[in-house]
């Protein structure tokens, strides 16, 4: 049953030793966010990758659409067709607000 965080042994940044006498466990399950093997870690997260295009006249969107005729037994009827080709993808993008990781694993609050 699926998250897509990485819970295997040396890839949890924000986790603890996981050993008996860590002093930050005194009688509390929960460990502070300490970076054990990456120095640079943080819990927060300051960009992403946009889900929107940019097509050749430099629009930007989600989706693109084109509206073609179609005749079928005489009659005219208009039709939107999604543009799939031609279209460059926005990239990596900076958030107003930093969020916190999903895979950060420290309770927050408890009401």
């Amino acid at each position: 049953m699926g998250g897509s965080g990485s819970k295997s042994k040396g890839f949890w940044p924000f986790s603890g030793s996981g050993s008996v006498d860590d002093p930050t466990k005194d009688g509390n399950e929960q460990s502070l966010a300490r970076v054990r093997t990456f120095p640079g870690a943080t819990p927060f997260v300051f960009t992403r990758r946009s889900s929107m295009f940019f097509d050749e006249d430099g629009d930007l969107a989600h989706e693109f659409y084109e509206e073609t005729i179609v005749t079928k037994n005489g009659r005219r009827k208009a039709k939107l067709k999604r543009i799939q080709k031609n279209l460059t993808a926005q990239g990596i993008i900076k958030l107003d607000h930093p969020c916190i990781h999903v895979d950060f694993p420290v309770v927050l609050c408890e009401a």
